[in-house]
């Protein structure tokens, strides 16, 4: 999509503008008066921010196509990514992908890009979600552009899905199945708090690497009698065989059209990979904010294949 009029303030362009994370980053950037634009694969999707950004798609395949989206920004912030592999869409495409992109960026000029990673990534790791957050950090790193990294923990906020749908389980049974004892550790941080320090390090000029991690740090049975407390809801907590309670998920796929964990999330989250190493940068409390959504949050599935795959 080509626009005539010439933009009157500093262009920023962000990939999935209408998305989870990307929607907040974008609210930011409007407020400090930028002119945004959006890379996205959802461009006939009604949203809100619809009529005050610029529209392109997210043209992996047409390098043209993205250099003229991103022809004069002077930065991109970059969520794009997969939680899982469905269908034709694969790690191995989503970093092909994200290095088309970065390459466009380079061609067009773009000065700086804030690139969203994940906390604790490795390009050893045997997790192929981590390794290729990993793989991406190093590429943006070696790009020669400028550039910043926000590694972030689990994101909570109204559009979520893992707490979102962990609170939906807590309204709908009566138990709720543990992989194992549930004494491995996560550590939330509130999408407004990671949309504020992401926009942040995108103004700045030098390079840097930050985490986006909550103030607070649950084990994951802690989290979740946390949410039934604060729900009102008595649940029994039942440790069970990781591979039990995976099982258990793909029986209750069909319920809900949707793909619930994948063992790879299991695993991730068993190894006490969603716990940041620095000091956190968040400041808003899981419980409070749940004190302040308990209206809201869990009241409806939220379904990621709806989002992205359909």
């Amino acid at each position: 999509m080509k626009y005539d009029r010439q933009p009157l303030g500093e262009i920023n362009v962000v990939t999935g503008a209408f998305s989870y994370t990307g929607q907040y980053i974008t609210r930011r950037l409007l407020a400090l008066g930028k002119v945004v634009r959006t890379l996205t694969g959802h461009s006939g999707r009604a949203h809100s921010l619809s009529s005050q950004v610029e529209v392109f798609p997210l043209a992996f395949d047409d390098p043209r196509l993205l250099r003229e989206a991103l022809s004069g920004a002077r930065v991109l912030y970059n969520t794009y990514w997969i939680r899982f592999p469905y269908g034709q869409q694969s790690y191995e495409r989503a970093i092909e992908n994200t290095r088309r992109l970065f390459a466009a960026a380079r061609e067009a000029g773009v000065e700086r890009i804030v690139h969203v990673s994940i906390t604790n990534p490795s390009l050893s790791s045997p997790f192929p979600y981590f390794r290729g957050k990993a793989v991406l950090e190093q590429d943006l790193i070696e790009s020669g552009l400028s550039y910043a990294i926000v590694r972030p923990t689990v994101i909570f906020g109204l559009e979520d899905i893992l707490i979102n749908n962990i609170a939906w389980l807590l309204r709908h049974f009566p138990f709720f199945p543990l992989f194992g004892r549930g004494d491995y550790r996560l550590q939330p941080v509130y999408v407004e708090d990671m949309a504020a320090l992401t926009v942040r390090v995108g103004q700045q000029q030098e390079n840097v690497i930050v985490e986006a991690a909550g103030p607070d740090i649950f084990t994951y049975k802690e989290l979740v009698a946390l949410m039934a407390r604060i729900l009102g809801r008595q649940v029994w907590l039942v440790p069970a065989p990781p591979g039990l309670v995976l099982l258990i998920s793909k029986l209750l796929a069909p319920l809900v059209n949707d793909v619930l964990i994948t063992r790879d999330e299991i695993d991730g989250l068993m190894a006490n990979l969603l716990v940041s190493p620095d000091e956190p940068t968040g400041q808003t409390h899981l419980a409070d904010w749940l004190q302040a959504h308990v209206a809201e949050v869990g009241r409806r599935y939220a379904s990621e294949l709806a989002r992205h795959y359909r």
